[in-house]
């Protein structure tokens, strides 16, 4: 189970872009830390859905992505 922030505490979240992404933004994704939850979002269409994982999915996450 994953807690969201609260609408009013995404607004005040400080969302880091990948050092992937490319330099015109065609691929961007960001990513944000709350203190239980890391979620990530398209940085081209940031008011869109936005995907919400533990801190542990995401360090699996970025183990696979990785690998």
């Amino acid at each position: 189970m994953s807690i969201k922030p609260s609408a009013a505490g995404l607004s005040a979240l400080t969302w880091i872009k990948s050092s992937y992404s490319t330099a015109d933004g065609a691929d961007c994704v960001e990513v944000a830390h709350t203190p239980g939850t890391v979620l990530v979002r398209d940085s081209k269409r940031p008011e869109d859905a936005r995907l919400t994982l533990t801190p542990r999915a995401w360090t699996g996450f970025v183990a696979f992505a990785a690998a």
